[in-house]
């Protein structure tokens, strides 16, 4: 969730409400970690609890590496929420509040919910933190209807944001797997048609590479920016063209945080053939970060990288991702230039 469409939060009630809206699905066993500039939500983050028999020192390296992430972001207070039964959320939760104190952010709550209710671990004034607990507010709610109104969706859990772009099946996959044979053909026949002399001339080959991807890349636009789709044939030399690097960093270039590029980059990432898959599921995640949802770049990359572990643009995304980095903190230039470190190519913006 980006600034510009940021939900106003007034009690804890609403914060926890809004959380499914900010994430993107329905947190459970997971501890959430909210960003906070007076009442406006700055950001969101989730993480699994613990499993039971994890090593308590290994539970604390993991919040310190946590607190550092969420240091970064750099919001003026941070609220931490944690999901599930109380024997687990409780250590998780205290764990993680003294490592962000010790990171140096100010941490205004610390709250678990557990069967529709929530508690305070820093409040004890029952006024306010009763304690039996207090009713989380409907799923009907105002804050949930705001947030549906900003065009935020909850789905039911994380299984179900990875099922977004999972691969289709059936009849539609031998459909796409006839269509990128076809593809494989036109690319061999692009190239023949304009026959190289010698190998001198092989930049040659790049050059109507390029342009073919160019051109694809900007009908694809045009089709999904009018609420339209490609066909399997059009998705395919789409696909095909998009391991060519220059027409990847084309496409990059171009990924703006419109609701219609991530319509694109999730369909087009769903039928190509899992040769292909890296590029649409990087081009996915980039946008997708862009716009501010985060599980969803996630959730993108990790297809990419489970078909190619070293592709350097997931790989990158990967740790942008991880280290935390908000789209309003930098601007994108995402490969590397002249062999620099993995971030090489972002600049912070000026305050």
């Amino acid at each position: 969730m980006t600034a510009e469409c940021a939900l106003v939060i007034r009690t804890p009630s609403e914060l926890i409400a809004a959380l499914p809206y900010l994430l993107g699905y329905h947190p459970a066993d997971n501890v959430a970690i909210v960003g906070l500039t007076g009442s406006r939500v700055d950001f969101g983050a989730c993480y699994d609890l613990p499993p039971p028999d994890c090593d308590e020192a290994d539970a604390r390296a993991v919040a310190t590496i946590i607190a550092e992430t969420v240091a970064r972001q750099e919001a003026a207070s941070v609220v931490i929420v944690g999901f599930g039964p109380a024997h687990r959320v409780t250590p998780a939760v205290l764990r993680l509040t003294r490592a962000l104190t010790t990171a140096s952010v100010r941490v205004d709550d610390a709250m678990r919910v557990t069967n529709n209710r929530w508690w305070s671990y820093l409040c004890d004034d029952p006024r306010c933190c009763s304690l039996d607990g207090t009713p989380c507010l409907p799923e009907d709610s105002v804050i949930a209807a705001e947030a549906t109104f900003r065009g935020h969706v909850a789905l039911p859990s994380r299984r179900d944001l990875v099922a977004q772009v999972a691969p289709v099946d059936g009849p539609e996959r031998a459909a796409m797997a006839a269509a990128t044979e076809r593809a494989r053909r036109r690319f061999t026949d692009l190239l023949a048609d304009d026959s190289l002399p010698d190998d001198r001339d092989t930049g040659r080959y790049g050059r109507l590479i390029r342009r073919a991807g160019r051109t694809a890349v900007r009908d694809a636009e045009r089709r999904y920016r009018a609420g339209r789709t490609l066909t399997d044939d059009e998705v395919a030399w789409l696909g095909a063209l998009l391991a060519d690097k220059a027409v990847e960093d084309y496409a990059l270039d171009r990924a703006d945080p419109d609701e219609w590029r991530i319509r694109l980059w999730t369909d087009v990432l769903r039928r190509v053939e899992p040769a292909y898959v890296p590029a649409p599921a990087c081009l996915l995640s980039f946008t997708a970060w862009r716009s501010g949802r985060g599980a969803l770049a996630r959730v993108a990359v990790d297809r990419a990288l489970r078909q190619e572990p070293q592709h350097q643009l997931a790989t990158l995304l990967h740790s942008l991702l991880g280290i935390g980095i908000s789209p309003q903190m930098a601007v994108p230039s995402l490969r590397p230039r002249n062999g620099g470190g993995p971030l090489r190519g972002f600049r912070r913006r000026t305050k």
